[in-house]
């Protein structure tokens, strides 16, 4: 299983970007993907949630600026954040879970929201 993580860069506060993440290898069904992110010094923390049904959750700190997307047919999660501040900056790392709930990572995206 590959998860292959893209999108992060850098970008002005109250900027925007776009993360995208495609797993490959998975043959159960999948029944979550998610996006976690982690600071330098920090512990990683869990941002956003697709479920299986197409339910989402977000973390308090992003909730009406990010939202989580998939393709199921591409087996794609997406994160499209807004209003981007210097505290959203970290490595992004998405995650799937299959029906097994066997977890699986991506490489991580560094986003930089700077001036």
């Amino acid at each position: 299983v590959q998860l292959q993580a893209s999108g992060g860069g850098l970008v002005q506060p109250g900027g925007s970007l776009r993360l995208s993440c495609a797993a490959s290898g998975i043959i159960l069904p999948i029944n979550l993907m998610a996006w976690y992110r982690q600071a330098p010094g920090k512990q990683r923390d869990l941002v956003a949630t697709i479920w299986r049904d197409g339910s989402t959750n977000y973390a308090d700190s992003v909730n009406g600026r990010f939202t989580i997307s998939r393709d199921k047919a591409k087996n794609t999660v997406y994160l499209q954040m807004f209003s981007l501040k210097a505290d959203d900056t970290a490595v992004y790392y998405c995650n799937v879970a299959d029906a097994r709930g066997r977890s699986f990572w991506g490489q991580g995206t560094q986003v930089t929201v700077s001036s």
